[in-house]
């Protein structure tokens, strides 16, 4: 892991992202990318040149100098630290930067749908994982330790998720101790019994060629992914759960829309995604 994005509004939530990040960077001698969107007003976007570029210089005074407080924080000392800002207000635009600079990772914080502030928001925290081909890590809260024991990688043990997984396995296996695959069984249409799964799982291991590699498997049935993988962390004590997005949809594939979105705004613990 050499270069890690950060988007951030100098709120809360994103210093808990920049700490996480920080934490991440020590460990793996990492870059810092600090993203900053310069919010533009919808008058200023229609005034006149002049206008709106002594307006534009202004803020964007004022951004830097609440960037240089805002990364004045002791966790940062001895990381190499390069603050960045758009001059509009597109999330988007992190996955383009996270695509120049080459990163491995964006970590970014989000308060779910309870607070509608600031870019962080579950919507566009939903965005983000959207647009980015790089793997995001999503935070709710300051970091006890990014040194994970337990992540919980939901999967469908399908072949259209192979890439993903293996991309996801590399990562995760830097970030944990121990990666779990993990299999929700449904009821209904998408049940599978024991001896279904078992063959599932065989016939993806050796599609992938991970049959000789030392890989946590496990099943879980409930009555909705949602549930399965929140149950599932809690009762191995995971410090972290993992999903696969599917392109421009987000995160419909195999979680379904309104399934990722709780997941990804409702669960308390980081949450990393990966593009299928």
């Amino acid at each position: 892991m050499k270069k890690i994005i950060i988007p951030v509004d100098f709120s809360a939530h994103s210093e808990y992202a920049l700490e996480t990040g920080a934490a991440l960077a020590k460990k793996h001698n990492a870059e810092l990318i600090v993203m900053h969107m310069l919010e533009l007003s919808e008058s200023l976007i229609s005034s006149s040149s002049n206008d709106r570029n002594e307006e534009t210089a202004f803020m964007l005074m004022l951004a830097n100098k609440k960037f240089e407080a805002f990364l004045d924080k002791s966790y940062l000392e001895g990381i190499s630290v390069t603050p960045l800002i758009k001059h509009h207000k597109v999330l988007k635009e992190v996955a383009s930067v996270a695509a120049h600079e080459k990163a491995d990772l964006v970590v970014m914080g989000s308060r779910g749908h309870s607070d509608h502030d600031g870019i962080f928001t579950g919507s566009n925290t939903e965005k983000v994982v959207r647009y980015s081909d790089i793997p995001v890590l999503v935070v709710k809260s300051k970091p006890d330790s990014v040194n994970f024991k337990n992540i919980v990688l939901a999967t469908d043990f399908l072949e259209g998720s192979i890439s993903a997984v293996k991309n996801g396995l590399e990562l995760l296996n830097a970030l944990a101790d121990n990666v779990i695959l993990l299999h929700v069984n449904l009821p209904n249409l998408g049940f599978l019994s024991t001896e279904e799964i078992d063959e599932r799982v065989s016939d993806f291991l050796k599609l992938a060629q991970l049959e000789d590699k030392n890989i946590n498997i496990d099943f879980i049935a409930d009555h909705n992914v949602e549930d399965g993988v929140l149950s599932y962390a809690k009762r191995i004590n995971a410090d972290a759960v993992a999903m696969i997005t599917h392109g421009r949809t987000g995160l419909s594939h195999f979680f379904g829309g309104s399934i990722s979105e709780d997941l990804v705004n409702h669960t308390k613990l980081p949450v990393v995604t990966f593009r299928k």
